[in-house]
């Protein structure tokens, strides 16, 4: 039985190629950087700025400094897990700061109240209420989910906020040990 073939001219062939393998890039580009309410919630990895409202900025010995002379503060790190079907997905091996708690994803632009809850519940216990506890807020470099963070902890009357820019790229490349890592459950 012949087979039917439909032959599309070289030139709209190669136009359709080229439309299709853009398109998505174009529109991923075309939605806005920043939410109406100033978070960041798109191209999460990309260069951040120097500084974050509201918090401040440090590097590997301003962090190891900051822990040595106030031994009570807290490290959160926030970088994304997947999160299917009521669970964490372990899609690849993430190792943290020693002593950090990983409040995975709550760095995105948005955040369903689930989440926010998951924020606000863990925050509240990791500072035993203490809105004055310093708080350091971290992902990997170019990461902008702890810029994200920061904002969401300075909205919830957190007051002595930091943000490790650079984050678990920057203390593994200073030679530091890093510490095998789960996300805190969600409950």
């Amino acid at each position: 039985m012949p087979r039917l073939a439909i032959v599309v001219p070289g030139c709209l062939a190669a136009c359709l190629l080229s439309l299709s393998l853009t398109l998505p890039t174009a529109l991923a580009e075309d939605a806005p950087l920043f939410s109406a309410d100033g978070y960041r919630q798109a191209q999460y990895r990309s260069p951040t700025p120097s500084s974050a409202d509201h918090a401040t900025t440090l590097d590997t010995p301003a962090l190891q400094a900051l822990l040595q002379r106030e031994p009570q503060t807290r490290l959160v790190d926030v970088y994304r897990r997947t999160f299917l079907n009521g669970q964490f997905v372990e899609d690849e091996k993430h190792r943290n700061l020693p002593g950090s708690l990983w409040l995975a994803n709550v760095g995105t632009g948005s955040l369903e109240p689930r989440w926010q809850a998951y924020l606000e519940q863990n925050l509240a216990h990791l500072t035993d209420g203490d809105p004055k506890r310093p708080l350091v807020f971290y992902c990997r470099s170019d990461c902008w989910m702890s810029w994200n963070a920061i904002r969401r902890a300075h909205a919830l009357g957190y007051a002595s906020l930091y943000w490790y820019r650079d984050g678990i790229d920057a203390w593994e490349q200073a030679g530091l040990p890093l510490q095998d890592a789960q996300p805190q459950p969600l409950p």
